[in-house]
Order: C-alpha cells, then sequence, then structure tokens
C-alpha cells in the first residue's frame, strides 16, 4: 500500500491547470468588446439623424447673394496683343570728316530737332584745303583767259592765211586743257567746302539724343563704328504687337471701312498709357507662331510711351450697338453649356441657359437666354440650385458663408 501511494505521488508532481474562461483577463477583454459594439451601434445612429437636422435646417435659410440687372449698352470688341513700342526712325550719329572733336552742343537725353548743331570738328585743316583750291583755282582760270586771247588771235591770223590750221587747232585743245583744270579745281573748292560743312555736325532727325559716345578732345573718324551718338524719333512713335492669324480676316475688312483705333495699356491692364491709330499690317504670318504683326502709330506728345517699352495694344475691332450685357461674373457653365441664376419675384432663383456673346473687361453680351431688366446672381451662385431661397445683399455688404 505504501509502494502504489508513493509511485502515486511521483506521477503528478504539479496540479491541474484551470481553464481559460475561467481566468480574470479573459473576461475584460470581453467586456471591453462588449462596449466597443455598442458605442459603434450609438454613432451609427447619430450621424444620420445629424445630417438629415443638418439638411433640414439648410433647406430653410435663404443663401446669401449679390445680384445686378441685365441692360442695354453698347458694347467694344477689342483684340489684344503684348508688343512693344518702337522708334519710327532711329539714326546713329556719326562723323563724315576725319578730326579731332572740339565742342559738343546736347545734353544727354535732350529733344533735339532737325538740323540743330550738335558737335564742331576742328575746321582748320579744311579751311586750309579751301584756301588751296581757291589760289589753284584763279591760276588756272588767268590760263584759260589767256589762251582764249591767244585763240582770237590766232583764229585771225588763220583767216588771213598767216599760220597754218595744226597751229590753230593747237590753240583750241590748250583752251579746253585749262578749261577742264578749272572744272577740277571748282570740284575741289567744293570738296573742301562741303569737309568745312561736314565739321559742323547737325542733327538729321528730330528727336532725343541718347549717351555721348565720344567726348571732346578725341581723334574721331569717319569709319568708327560706334559714332558720336544716337537720336531716336520719340515723336511720333510705333507700337508693334501680334494677334493670333485667325484674326486677320477681319481686321483687313475694318481697314477698309476706316481708321481703327488702338490703345496702349501697361503690362497688368490697368492704366491706359496712350491712344493711337493702327498703320498697317505686316506683309505675312509668322508660321513659328501662327500670328501676324500690326503696327500702330501714336502721337505720343507727352512722352507717355518709351522705345523698347513693352505694352498691351488693344485694337478696337467693332461696337455692337444695344446689346443686352451683363457681369460675366454671373456665367456659369456645365456639359450643357452656359447658364445664368434668375431671380424670381417670390425671392428663389431658375436656372437660365443663354447663348454668350463678346465677353470685355468683366462684362458679357448675352445674344439669347435673357431679357432686360432680368437680375442675375453676380456672387453666391456656387451654392445654388434650382428654385434655391436666397437672400439679396445690397452692394457693400459680405454675403454670408
Amino acid at each position: 500500500m505504501q509502494e502504489n501511494g508513493s509511485e502515486t505521488i511521483e506521477s503528478n508532481p504539479h496540479p491541474a491547470k484551470r481553464p481559460f474562461f475561467k481566468q480574470w483577463w479573459f473576461w475584460i477583454i470581453l467586456l471591453c468588446l462588449i462596449a466597443g459594439g455598442f458605442f459603434a451601434v450609438w454613432k451609427e445612429r447619430q450621424l444620420p439623424s445629424s445630417a438629415s437636422a443638418a439638411g433640414k435646417k439648410g433647406a430653410v435659410l435663404p443663401m446669401p447673394v449679390f445680384v445686378a440687372a441685365a441692360r442695354t449698352g453698347d458694347m467694344n470688341l477689342y483684340l489684344t496683343g503684348l508688343g512693344s513700342v518702337t522708334p519710327l526712325n532711329t539714326v546713329t550719329v556719326r562723323s563724315r570728316v576725319d578730326g579731332q572733336l572740339m565742342e559738343v552742343h546736347f545734353r544727354e537725353g535732350q529733344n533735339v530737332t532737325k538740323g540743330s548743331l550738335l558737335a564742331v570738328i576742328d575746321p582748320r585743316p579744311f579751311q586750309v584745303q579751301l584756301t588751296q583750291a581757291e589760289g589753284q583755282m584763279a591760276r588756272d582760270r588767268e590760263q584759260l583767259n589767256n589762251a582764249r586771247l591767244d585763240l582770237e588771235r590766232y583764229r585771225t591770223l588763220w583767216r588771213q592765211d598767216s599760220i597754218p590750221r595744226q597751229q590753230l587747232d593747237t590753240q583750241e585743245a590748250l583752251v579746253r586743257q585749262n578749261e577742264g583744270a578749272v572744272k577740277i579745281d571748282q570740284g575741289q573748292i567744293d570738296s573742301a567746302r562741303l569737309n568745312l560743312t561736314y565739321s559742323r555736325i547737325t542733327a538729321p532727325i528730330s528727336g532725343r539724343a541718347g549717351l555721348r559716345l565720344v567726348d571732346p578732345g578725341n581723334m574721331v573718324h569717319a569709319t568708327d563704328t560706334g559714332g558720336l551718338l544716337t537720336i531716336t524719333q520719340v515723336q511720333p512713335i510705333a507700337v508693334v504687337f501680334p494677334l493670333p492669324e485667325d484674326s486677320l480676316p477681319q481686321v483687313l475688312q475694318k481697314m477698309k471701312g476706316g481708321r481703327l483705333t488702338v490703345e496702349a495699356f501697361d503690362r497688368e491692364m490697368k492704366q491706359n498709357l496712350a491712344a493711337g491709330e493702327l498703320a498697317t499690317v505686316d506683309n505675312q504670318i509668322d508660321p513659328a507662331t501662327g500670328t501676324v504683326k500690326l503696327k500702330a502709330v501714336f502721337a505720343n506728345r507727352n512722352s507717355e510711351l518709351f522705345p523698347n517699352q513693352f505694352v498691351n495694344a488693344r485694337l478696337l475691332l467693332d461696337v455692337k450697338k444695344d446689346a443686352i450685357i451683363i457681369p460675366s461674373a454671373a456665367i456659369q457653365r456645365n456639359p450643357q453649356g452656359a447658364f445664368v441664376f434668375v431671380l424670381r419675384p417670390d425671392k428663389t432663383v431658375a436656372m437660365r441657359a443663354v447663348r454668350i456673346g463678346i465677353t470685355q473687361g468683366g462684362e458679357a453680351t448675352v445674344v439669347e437666354g435673357l431679357a432686360v431688366g432680368e437680375q442675375v446672381v453676380v456672387d453666391g451662385a456656387e451654392r445654388l440650385r434650382e428654385g434655391s431661397k436666397v437672400e439679396v445683399k445690397e452692394k457693400g455688404r459680405t454675403p454670408n458663408k
């Protein structure tokens, strides 16, 4: 008996383990899962209720909007291109004779007139040449006069048969030689006088003088490439700007009927700098850009435009008379086309399909779909639907978002 008891104790040295559902941690996890499920069900029930309440509240409150009435008026059709101011004439003033620059009679940036004195080159060498040519002319002229007197004597002697015909012919040739020498002398005198005139450099055109390129005291030559200064004509002045080739037929057709007005604006299209007229259209289309260049001329009396300045040129192509005009902000678009929200008498809006014509400067013309006097929504339309209730706000007040 004792042996059996000892054997039993040795075969079970560890006590038996309890089932897992009787452990304390199992019940804690189970309770957490049950609580999470109840919370999820409660949240799902709350969300539809909140959405329904919000929908009901939104349907009741009117949307604040700004409206504007459709009116009649004239709408201008413009074509705009970014161009540059180009002088009609630009001249590089160079010396036509060699010599020392003695005087400068212009200020940099000064407006000069045609023929005004700009600079003086030392005239003394040319005065000496003129004196020499005049002395040579006096000598050859006296020789010519003497040869002519001898010719008259020889003719008298030849009629008396006192001299041979050959001597008379020789004297006649001598007279012609002296006449040629006198003509050469006259050419040298004219050349010396011309050089003397060229020593006084005058403005070939009226315009604005540029920076001085040579200082007084330097030697200048007729072959110098830089010149003394440049003169740019600024009154009048031109603007060259491109337009798409598709607009070319309309422009050419309008040019036949009269003058076209062109306005020059700054880069931001805010300030009107000057007004001019279209002068010409280039003779070919640029194949790289598909545009054609146009030139407009401006009086530029107050120097509003400056050479090589970038401006936006706006060409007035046509004027639509008595058109229905609305703010372009009122125009909405969907896959079916353009539409506007029209205000009804009961303070609701209706979607109205319209056909838009010209859009310029924040305004657009309506060709079809709208009558004069009807009010359209210009601000707040992005939240509207067909039949939406709206509250019309006055200008200067911000609608509630």
